[in-house]
């Protein structure tokens, strides 16, 4: 997929472990998870903001695109 999570690193970052980070933006443990690790099929910018303010980020530091580069056989 060509849209790689950060979160873990603005998280280290901030010496925030996931169950703080959970508790300051009202979400579950497992939902944040599942974000964390590249698994969430999408994100609310409600939920995107309320991370940012808390991370005191911007929403680039938490996504970013990489593009995918197919090989051919010749």
């Amino acid at each position: 997929m060509p849209i790689i999570v950060n979160l873990d690193v603005m998280m280290a970052k901030r010496k925030m472990s996931l169950n703080e980070l959970s508790e300051k933006v009202d979400l579950t443990l497992s939902n944040l998870s599942i974000l964390k690790t590249g698994k969430a099929k999408a994100i609310r910018f409600t939920t995107l903001e309320a991370i940012c303010y808390v991370l005191d980020c911007q929403p680039g530091d938490i996504l970013e695109f990489r593009e995918e580069r197919k090989i051919t056989k010749r």
